[in-house]
């Protein structure tokens, strides 16, 4: 058997739904405000995965058009079942003060990275949805009920409907089946059958640093349900394992008869001195993460293999190692007619008036929008960070003719928290390269001042971002080769669901953006984005 190290996707890819298709894998997991929605991964062994699919790419399926920041879709949860895939979502519209305003789909496809259907709206009584396809042939919509009323717990339970996919819609009684545990904060049901159990398996205390994942059974799928006295994974009781945040799982049976748990988790960034007390097991720029623990079946409950902490190490299934060609240090030429999966832009899909790979063929062409704090309409194109230590590498062509006009490198978490070094114009030095940051609302221009000039015979300028674990920097080059460092440090930790105020569930991104304040829509083009990785 083969040894699987943890975590199996790396960088923000959270609240993790597994299912299997014969003897395919599939996980999908949440995207928030970024577009395509879903991200969909495939694996032949529970080692190795390939995302394969962005389900949900067009307007007509996902419009997130000015959601706030982590809005958009949560908890997304993938089965088979019919000869057929089935992808329940929630798009949440608002996130703030005492409501969340969500709503409910479901799409189809015949296979995995096909055209997924239109989808059909279930209900918005909460997030977190799940189908459970019972042996009987009928099917079940579960999900958590928001309660916004002063004086009563947000989390009020979770609730159970039939689910006519002939009428498209829910159907016949719908009750609360689980209130959870004293944890609180019961969300992401998902049910199984085995053998003679219902089982109900839900997340609980938060997707911090207190969460865990809670296991019911019952004879009756609509209960009472029985909870095991422990959580079937947490890391709530351990500081020190690099796996913390352990919850929100979903469970799978090979076709080799074995039993797997894949969950959420996060690595924070090793503490540095005088930390704050808010972050007291430190802050994971990479963000949420998806683990996978080997589950054995004892008096009919279904407990991780070595405990319920989480393993940094298990042994997979008895499955040959299947691997997949990767591209060489990640590198997009944009000779393409498509932008490749692991880009991905913000709240809408960007028109060819917005993003062309053809206008300038060998370039990723993006024709100026709105700045990096607007919630609609960003030219920003971005992929994950997914390492602790990687360099980002891009070459640029831009001629603003104004200081609203500016194109380059971004390191990005959300509206309110980001940095960009981008060629712009200043009135007396012409081309520059300027900084600006953006921390929790405050913005800053470090190089004000102190602008680097750009030569005028020079056309593309070479931007990179070098992560160094708890830090990074930008350089950049007039020529490819030789490399100049912009003496300003920042630390990666502000790039957190941690260290953000307000909602936070995403992860640091990096990538290339276009802005043009005064509408004339000036087109930047990249020459090509590199993402090296500097760790196996």
């Amino acid at each position: 058997m083969t040894k699987i190290q943890n975590p199996i996707l790396t960088g923000f890819n959270p609240d993790p739904s597994i299912c299997r298709a014969g003897e395919d894998y599939y996980i999908a997991v949440s995207t928030f405000e970024w577009f395509p929605g879903v991200g969909i991964y495939h694996s032949k062994d529970l080692k190795n995965w390939k995302l394969v699919s962005r389900p949900l790419n067009r307007l007509s399926q996902l419009n997130m058009f000015g959601s706030p920041d982590s809005g958009g879709i949560w908890a997304p949860q993938l089965s088979y079942s019919d000869g057929q895939f089935w992808l329940i979502y929630t798009d949440v519209k608002g996130i703030r003060g005492r409501w969340k305003d969500c709503y409910n789909y479901l799409v189809t496809c015949d296979t995995i990275d096909g055209e997924w259907s239109e989808p059909v709206h279930l209900n918005s009584s909460g997030f977190d949805p799940s189908l459970f396809h019972d042996d009987d042939g009928r099917k079940y919509l579960a999900n958590m009920v928001w309660d916004h009323r002063v004086g009563n717990h947000n989390f009020y339970g979770i609730i159970l409907q039939q689910y006519s996919h002939e009428e498209k819609k829910l159907i016949g009684k719908k009750e609360i089946i689980f209130h959870g545990t004293d944890i609180k904060l019961t969300e992401a049901p998902h049910i199984y059958k085995v053998d003679n159990y219902y089982y109900l398996l839900t997340a609980e205390g938060g997707t911090e640093y207190d969460h865990q994942a809670t296991i019911a059974r019952s004879e009756n799928l609509w209960g009472p349900y029985e909870i095991y006295p422990e959580p079937l994974i947490t890391s709530r009781g351990d500081i020190r394992n690099p796996l913390q945040k352990a919850g929100h799982a979903s469970m799978v049976h090979t076709h080799t008869d074995e039993w797997f748990l894949v969950h959420l988790t996060g690595r924070p960034l090793l503490k540095e001195e005088n930390e704050p007390f808010l972050a007291p097991r430190g802050f994971c720029p990479l963000g949420r993460e998806t683990a996978i623990q080997r589950i054995e079946w004892k008096n009919d409950w279904p407990q991780v293999v070595g405990g319920n902490q989480p393993s940094l190490e298990i042994e997979g299934p008895a499955i040959p190692e299947v691997k997949w060609e990767t591209e060489v240090e990640g590198k997009d030429d944009f000779d393409g007619e498509v932008l490749g999966l692991d880009f991905q832009t913000l709240r809408i899909p960007l028109e060819e008036n917005i993003l062309s790979l053809k206008d300038r063929p060998g370039h990723l062409r993006l024709y100026g929008k709105e700045s990096l704090t607007s919630q609609f309409t960003q030219a920003h194109v971005a992929r994950r960070w997914q390492h602790f230590n990687f360099t980002a590498e891009t070459k640029v062509s831009f001629n603003p003719e104004s200081f609203q006009q500016a194109a380059g490198m971004v390191n990005y978490y959300n509206t309110n928290n980001w940095t960009a070094l981008q060629i712009t114009w200043n009135e007396e030095k012409g081309r520059v390269l300027d900084l600006t940051t953006c921390d929790n609302y405050a913005l800053e221009q470090p190089l004000k001042g102190e602008d680097i000039v750009i030569p005028n015979e020079v056309e593309y300028v070479y931007i990179r971002t070098i992560v160094k674990m708890n830090t990074y920097q930008y350089t950049y080059s007039f020529d490819g080769t030789n490399w100049e460092t912009i003496p300003v440090t920042f630390a990666s930790k502000k790039l957190s669901d941690e260290y953000i105020k307000g909602s936070a569930f995403t992860g640091a991104f990096v990538g290339m953006q276009c802005q043009d304040s005064t509408g004339q829509k000036l087109h930047a083009d990249f020459d090509y984005f590199i993402y090296k990785p500097e760790e196996s």
